[in-house]
């Protein structure tokens, strides 16, 4: 059993919560709490299970209060939502074929790749337009297998690959991106969370808070999404980032 301290429970409590407050405006939240979690020593397998775990209800609750909005894109969703479960599900299964080890150090190499997703610069469109029939049944279906497989591979950026997927390729405003984007990560966190759960990789005694935490930083920052600008966000998410691959780089390089 995994043993963390009083001090290191709250940190990743207040982490995981500016992790679902994060995720809910612009994606990324898992940038900040997956490294946490590696931080403070938990193994690689069990880090994605538990993040997985807190994310997944941390997203249901955006989620809701986006549709309650009115800004999901439910033709996008009806299209590739079976594609993103599919990716996802043998993503996840690809994860459990490689060491702890092996996995650590495949999570410093994919960080800076998520991370890109997260600055790059979006320009907010004022006219979503009907989606071309062209565009739903051959580009969403494309999009969501190969963004799923990668969330069920690692996570960690996500939502802003599915935000900019959907912005540059498909024309939505950005509203309606991150909103639709969040149901197709529902999607495929619940996937990814049910395999890691058949395969014991939760720590529920640890996910639990985590899970509240996330909630309530989901919940604010989708109450906020359609009124706060990302710039803050990413600039904030950045500076973890740096902070962060640099304690992931000296642990599972470094002191190897």
């Amino acid at each position: 059993m995994i043993t963390l301290t009083l001090t290191t429970t709250i940190i990743l409590i207040a982490v995981s919560f500016g992790a679902g407050f994060i995720d809910s405006i612009a994606g990324g939240g898992g940038l900040l709490l997956l490294p946490a979690l590696l931080v403070a020593g938990v193994p690689p397998q069990l880090t994605l299970g538990t993040n997985k775990f807190a994310s997944s209800f941390g997203t249901t609750i955006a989620f809701i209060n986006f549709v309650r909005n009115k800004k999901v894109v439910w033709r996008i969703v009806a299209v590739g939502l079976l594609f993103c479960l599919f990716g996802s599900a043998i993503g996840t299964k690809s994860v459990l074929l490689f060491s702890n080890e092996s996995i650590g150090k495949i999570i410093v190499i994919l960080l800076p790749l998520a991370m890109l997703a997260t600055l790059v610069p979006r320009k907010t469109r004022t006219v979503t337009g009907e989606l071309p029939n062209n565009g739903i049944y051959l580009k969403v279906p494309f999009i969501n297998f190969f963004i799923g497989f990668y969330d069920g591979f690692f996570g960690p950026g996500t939502g802003s690959f599915l935000i900019l997927a959907f912005y540059l390729f498909m024309g939505l405003d950005l509203v309606r991106a991150s909103a639709t984007a969040k149901a197709f990560n529902l999607a495929s966190n619940i996937s990814a969370l049910l395999i890691f759960l058949l395969n014991g990789k939760v720590l529920f005694y640890l996910g639990i808070p985590l899970a509240l935490a996330n909630i309530a930083g989901n919940y604010l920052g989708s109450s906020l999404v359609l009124t706060i600008g990302s710039k803050v966000v990413k600039i904030c998410l950045f500076i973890s980032f740096i902070t962060l691959t640099i304690s992931l780089v000296f642990k599972y390089f470094i002191m190897q």
